[in-house]
């Protein structure tokens, strides 16, 4: 059911990943693989109907992701609780603009690099909480005290974290919820990665232990459709609904029809698909071990709970940036100092794609670093 694609078809359907030629590209967070039939088909039909005009104020999108919520994570979250956006960093702009108290960001780092970016475009200030990146990625729960009692009122968290791959547990979450909750603070949860959490590991959906916290999240990463353009706001808090309704257009711009389409399709119809692709990155995972203990024996990697994304630590080999050195071996991941300014050694690698394209990774980059 997983079809990957051949390198010509990678380069034509994910132009940006792909870019470089003579290239293995495993850095950006897209998947080597054909997205689900049923979203293909409901695209295509879509636009033989001419459906390419503005979206309409009601739609069911809320109604799919309900069901999904409800299949998957036994999470009963209303329909009319999602609020549709135009995209995952959209949505984050918007819960901070418009639904979080003024003041300080709290940001655990090493984090998703908008992240950042988001907290200083709208002209806030970004208190950072350290996350061991080389151990077991908890949140610093006191560091997240501290912050709220000096003034922050806000804190953004990825669940499941990228580019950690870590699932925070339950107790963990109502931890935080508590702390929220202790200083009238709201937390906004990144949940894009919350399908894609892997065999071992259990997801908690953060509104599930915090009844005023934010979440945004979107179809498009579990089901490789970037370009349809949509996400979902959620809260359970009917007065954020009733400030949301306010928002003027510049605010909020818009999000696609497309995009409304293809992801009720996917909430709705594609968890076989979606089951396939969790056996197929568990395999990938079980391989990326295999092949690090072979060629990159001094190689640490983090255990991978969620995401398609391995976390690994490099500095046994003495390479400051192990990423441009592999570059100049035809392999391209993200480097470590992209989540955490200053962190040498580690890289981040994207497993989505095909056996023989992961060994070619790991290949390239024991030759940069003379595993």
């Amino acid at each position: 059911m997983i079809r990957d694609l051949s390198d010509d078809e990678a380069r034509a359907a994910l132009p940006l990943k792909w870019e470089a030629s003579g290239v293995v590209p495993a850095w950006v967070a897209e998947m080597d693989y054909l997205q689900a039939e049923p979203v293909t088909e409901a695209l295509v039909d879509a636009v033989r109907r001419g459906a390419l005009g503005y979206p309409p104020h009601g739609d069911d999108l809320g109604a799919a992701f309900s069901g999904f919520a409800a299949r998957h994570w036994g999470w009963e979250v209303p329909a009319a609780a999602s609020v549709a956006t135009g995209g995952v960093m959209s949505g984050i702009r918007l819960a901070l603009e418009v639904l979080c108290p003024p003041g300080p960001v709290v940001v655990p780092m090493p984090c998703y690099p908008p992240f950042r970016d988001v907290v200083t475009v709208i002209g806030r200030e970004i208190v950072p909480v350290h996350l061991d990146p080389d151990g077991d990625g908890r949140l610093d729960l006191a560091a997240v005290s501290r912050a709220f009692a000096a003034g922050a009122r806000t804190l953004l968290l990825c669940n499941p974290h990228n580019p950690l791959g870590q699932v925070p547990s339950h107790g963990e979450l109502a931890a935080l919820a508590a702390l929220a909750h202790e200083y009238d603070a709201r937390v906004v949860s990144d949940e894009i990665h919350a399908p894609l959490v892997l065999s071992g590991a259990t997801f908690t959906p953060y509104l599930s232990v915090d009844d005023r916290g934010i979440l945004v999240t979107s179809p498009s990463k579990a089901f490789n459709m970037p370009a349809t353009h949509g996400a979902q706001v959620v809260s359970l808090q009917p007065d954020d609904h009733a400030r949301l309704a306010t928002v003027p257009v510049p605010a909020q711009n818009t999000w696609s029809s497309l995009g409304v389409v293809a992801g009720i399709v996917a909430w709705r119809d594609c968890d076989e698909w979606l089951a396939a692709l969790r056996q197929r990155l568990s395999a990938q995972r079980a391989l990326l071990t295999d092949l690090l203990a072979d060629r990159l024996p001094k190689a640490r990697m983090r255990p991978l709970e969620a995401t398609y994304l391995a976390w690994l630590d490099l500095r046994g080999y003495g390479v400051a940036d192990p990423a441009a050195a592999a570059l100049d071996h035809g392999v391209r991941v993200a480097p470590g100092h992209d989540y955490l300014a200053g962190l040498e050694g580690h890289v981040r690698i994207n497993i989505a794609t095909s056996p023989d394209r992961l060994e070619r990774v790991v290949d390239g980059l024991a030759r940069a670093v003379g595993g």
